[in-house]
């Protein structure tokens, strides 16, 4: 995915139009889209600002907030592995899967061992 454009760019297509130049006449002097100009406008008047959004990364994790808080319930009260945890999701409505929860337990802190000896260890 390409860069965004950069601020000083977009300071001088919204000044020109600020002046009176047509959208389409700046567009052609910059050699940039005439719809970035219009974007800019509405991102100015929304936000009092031009700087660019974040790219890529805007999806909110699944397992936040109230979810999260059930899956730490869940890890303490006993024995899990990650493909258990995804089907309890899912059986209460949330939709995710194993690699996802193998992500949350790992952000989590919790360590993954191979042997079955301790109890409340996670597998995968």
């Amino acid at each position: 995915m390409p860069n965004p454009y950069s601020e000083d760019l977009r300071e001088r297509a919204l000044m020109l139009a600020d002046t009176g130049s047509s959208v389409r006449s700046i567009a052609a002097t910059l050699s940039i889209s005439p719809s970035c100009i219009a974007n800019w406008k509405k991102l100015r008047a929304a936000s009092g600002s031009l700087k660019p959004g974040k790219m890529n990364g805007h999806k909110k994790r699944v397992l936040s907030g109230a979810t999260a808080d059930w899956l730490r319930a869940r890890i303490t009260a006993g024995p899990f592995t990650s493909r258990k945890l995804a089907l309890e999701l899912a059986a209460r409505g949330i939709k995710t899967d194993r690699r996802a929860v193998w992500f949350f337990l790992r952000a989590e802190g919790l360590s993954f061992k191979k042997n079955g000896s301790s109890s409340g260890a996670a597998s995968t």
